[in-house]
């Protein structure tokens, strides 16, 4: 638990972040009369990610590592990140979808299917928490191993 100590404050740290961002999105009235932006400005948090990607290898490098760490080793950091940030989603979507942005699904369903994107049916099977919930894992685990290798690489001292 000692070896990854580091990697599960980023984690949490970085799904205290998410909860932030939706309540930014909120507030920019993103998920309600501006929800035709959303998909664009949303993806604004991949920044605010890698920024957090960043410090937390570089925390590991400095103090777990002694300031020397090699690719693999900050690759094996950032998946280990990338688990723990992977375990917390459903978690963190479902605060996002329960108390932040209750009405998020319903306004997204009617837009999607006021400007002829899907029929009702489809959007209300592909705007919800269960199919959010599974997106967001895959995402988390997808994102997460590629900024994991990036990183790794920006950050990596011999």
């Amino acid at each position: 638990m000692k070896k990854i100590i580091i990697e599960i404050k980023w984690g949490i740290i970085f799904s205290f972040a998410s909860l932030l961002w939706m309540m930014f999105e909120k507030r920019m009235g993103w998920h309600d009369e501006l929800i035709a932006k959303h998909p664009i400005y949303t993806n604004l948090f991949g920044l605010v990610a890698i920024a957090l990607f960043l410090f937390a290898l570089y925390d590991k490098r400095k103090h777990f590592y002694g300031g020397r760490m090699s690719w693999s080793q900050g690759f094996v950091s950032g998946i280990v990140l990338t688990i723990v940030i992977t375990l917390l989603t459903p978690l963190m979507q479902y605060i996002t979808n329960a108390w932040i942005t209750p009405d998020y699904f319903e306004n997204v369903i009617n837009y999607t299917v006021a400007t002829g994107q899907m029929q009702r049916s489809a959007a209300e099977e592909y705007f919800n928490m269960k199919s959010y919930i599974i997106m967001g894992i895959f995402s988390a685990l997808a994102m997460g191993v590629v900024t994991s290798a990036i990183v790794a690489l920006i950050l990596r001292r011999k």
